[in-house]
């Protein structure tokens, strides 16, 4: 890209994107600085990358519901967003709790990637062998996989796409998940086998980088909708929204498929019991922003929960 013309409007000071020092959260840094720099016409100096140590990344021998959840991803961003530290921080938006603080707000979700989830050590769900060791972290994942495979076993596999590769080829497991678009994002997109959905529901808002700031920072807030997705937002809404009406935590083994078709969005989403062994399911088809269609699906799913379902949501009524 060229450098930028003395007419082109550069902001006020270079702009401080934090991320987790990971490196997919890293990839995905760059991706949005590139973005944003493009959208502007600004030099790529114009914003400076900050690696942010996240408590997720520091305790890797147990699940994550064990732990904090999925704060423990955000935490120490939002501290620092909150001190004026950073400018816009950038996140995996799967990653992000649900009911986010009122301080802070979404200007901007990047065009969804690939949302499946690839398995790395077998061809199919199908063809994972009899008995086999599974290793994921994911109740959703977890869960999935033993409604349709209850002769595998699950132990916990935690770490960045790397330590979970090395972890598969150590033996400490025969098969492992990991998120296609995670896999692209770092370039290793030949590394396993991507799961269709009709068979595999993936993670709500599984390939979105999601990308935040303060909600009274309205400088940043109009330099970053500069590069939102309009059709990702409407899914991310959806989704979320749906996960807010369930009531669910990191523990709730819940999967969503949100597709945009033409003007309306498509959705499916499945709930398990943590041990696979119940499953129940809905769809809706809706305009973009009728959060009643959404409501009313979660409602119907809460209302058909199953005794082994149930506590893991909001309860029905």
């Amino acid at each position: 890209m060229n450098e930028a013309s003395s007419s082109t409007p550069q902001p006020e000071a270079r702009l401080r994107l934090g991320t987790r020092n990971s490196p997919l959260a890293m990839a995905q840094a760059f991706e949005t600085s590139a973005r944003l720099c493009a959208a502007h016409g600004w030099p790529a100096e114009a914003v400076e990358i900050v690696p942010v140590l996240a408590s997720g990344d520091k305790v890797l021998d147990r699940p994550l519901a064990e732990i904090g959840g999925k704060a423990l991803w955000t935490k120490e961003l939002d501290q620092w967003l909150g001190e004026g530290r950073i400018d816009f921080s950038v996140h995996s938006a799967k990653d992000v709790e649900t009911i986010r603080p009122p301080e802070f707000h979404f200007p901007a979700f990047l065009p969804r990637a690939d949302r499946r989830d690839c398995l790395v050590g077998a061809t199919s769900i199908a063809a994972i062998p009899q008995g086999a060791v599974v290793g994921t972290s994911a109740p959703r994942r977890a869960a999935q996989l033993l409604n349709l495979r209850p002769d595998c076993r699950v132990v916990t596999f935690r770490g960045n796409v790397a330590t979970r590769l090395a972890k598969l080829q150590a033996g400490e497991a025969d098969v492992t998940f990991l998120a296609a678009a995670g896999l692209e994002r770092l370039e290793q997109g030949g590394v396993g086998h991507p799961l269709e959905q009709d068979e595999w529901i993936p993670a709500a808002a599984q390939g979105v980088i999601a990308i935040e700031c303060r909600a009274d920072d309205a400088a940043t807030t109009a330099l970053l909708a500069a590069i939102d997705h309009a059709p990702t937002r409407a899914e991310l809404e959806a989704e979320r929204e749906l996960l807010a009406e369930l009531g669910g935590t990191c523990h709730s083994p819940v999967a969503v498929l949100c597709v945009n078709e033409g003007e309306r969005l498509a959705m499916r989403a499945a709930l398990f019991s943590p041990d696979g062994a119940e499953r129940i399911e809905g769809a809706a088809n809706f305009a973009p922003g009728d959060r009643d269609a959404v409501r009313a699906l979660a409602a119907d799913l809460l209302a058909r929960a199953t005794p082994g379902i149930a506590p893991h949501f909001r309860a029905a009524g």
